[in-house]
């Protein structure tokens, strides 16, 4: 088995699934969090980011072994005023990216609690959205950093 820590907690998988993209391993029944999403399994979207110690990764395509011993923190294990301040004001409309986006700007709050319009919107460039909820997660965002 190959241990590492999500969300807090204790978790592990199978040694066979070290070279599994770890969105697989997270989703799958060993582990079942259901939060990082599928979209493009090229890095592209966004909806899979996770949170390797601290650092955003894209979990469709980061083999699982590279987690071991490590802290993995999906959107579900971060209750935190970022996420609040997006689920709250209900930001998105379908809501599929909105894992991806809450894991992209927790990075970006970590380094600068306040950060400035500009700052937020690239740090969510990489993030898809196609239901055009762009300008209400960046006022959610804005709001959230105090501005």
């Amino acid at each position: 088995m190959v241990p590492f820590r999500l969300n807090g907690d204790a978790a592990q998988f199978d040694d066979g699934e070290r070279d599994t993209p770890l969105l697989f391993v997270l989703r799958g029944p060993a582990v079942g969090d259901m939060t990082p999403k599928l979209g493009c399994a090229r890095e592209e979207c966004g909806a899979c980011r996770v949170l390797v110690d601290g650092d955003p990764a894209y979990a469709c395509t980061l083999p699982a072994g590279e987690v071991e011993g490590r802290h993995v923190e999906t959107a579900a294990g971060l209750d935190t005023p970022v996420r609040r301040a997006l689920l709250e004001s209900n930001a998105t409309q379908c809501g599929y990216c909105l894992p991806g986006i809450i894991v992209a700007a927790e990075a970006l709050f970590r380094l600068n609690p306040q950060p400035s319009r500009a700052e937020i919107a690239a740090a969510l460039d990489s993030q898809l959205c196609r239901c055009g909820s762009q300008p209400r997660v960046l006022s959610a965002l804005l709001a959230a950093g105090g501005e």
